[in-house]
């Protein structure tokens, strides 16, 4: 079977991480192994092409604001697929079965989009402007900004379904999409790197002085943004 090199090195990952028994089976048989390496390359193509077609939504938009000469709610946008560490991870942290059906099922984040935004008003616009489109889905919404997490994380959670198209198939594909301020991504990206970087129980002093700064944070957002209202109601 002719089997993509990188698919074969990509789905090894997974192997590795599944229950010993299926994964001797799995590693004994090679034509089983080649399978699960063509699956896996299919299903990721298709998560990277939803991410895709957010990311040229978003990137339409921009250019709309550009021509327009209208602010553009948008700074930047990021995005990612989970590693297939982080999927087995995930799964086995439900208890769910670690497959192929099972990740598509049960795993909303698999495709990520983030979304980083001027302005919390621009967040809201963005959100908005993407759920009109006919071919997005809304399946889950949580809204860290108004009520944000005990860490003090801010952040605006969508799970959207977007269909691809195959040239014989469609699939529905599920997206986690976050929208964040400028502010609110510095915090969440220095938290998460000084919880990856320590193997230790962070003190409570610390998620005490964490909760601070986020709270320090927002006020900040909220008075750029005021500023930035007053400044355009002087044009």
């Amino acid at each position: 079977m002719n089997i993509d090199k990188l698919a074969a090195e990509n789905v090894s990952e997974v192997v590795s991480e599944l229950p010993k028994a299926i994964n001797q089976e799995l590693m004994s048989n090679p034509d089983n192994f080649y399978k699960m390496a063509f699956e896996f390359q299919q299903i990721m193509m298709i998560y990277e092409s939803a991410i895709k077609q957010i990311e040229t939504k978003l990137d339409i938009l921009n250019k709309e604001n550009k021509v327009s000469g209208r602010r553009n709610p948008i700074e930047t946008v990021k995005s990612r697929i989970k590693s297939p560490q982080s999927i087995a991870s995930k799964l086995e942290k439900k208890k769910l079965p670690v497959s192929f059906d099972s990740m598509i099922d049960n795993l909303h984040d698999i495709a990520g989009v983030r979304v980083i935004c001027p302005y919390i008003s621009d967040i809201y616009t963005v959100r908005d402007i993407l759920l009109k489109q006919p071919d997005i889905t809304l399946l889950e919404e949580k809204d860290y900004i108004k009520a944000p997490k005990e860490s003090g994380y801010r952040s605006l959670h969508l799970v959207i379904e977007i269909p691809v198209y195959l040239s014989e198939s469609t699939h529905n594909v599920k997206v986690e999409i976050q929208l964040r301020t400028i502010a609110m991504d510095f915090w969440a990206s220095l938290e998460h790197e000084l919880h990856y970087k320590t193997n230790t129980k962070v003190p409570e002093s610390v998620r005490r002085e964490l909760f601070r700064v986020a709270e320090t944070i927002a006020m900040t957002d909220r008075e750029m943004e005021e500023i930035a209202i007053e400044l355009q109601n002087l044009d």
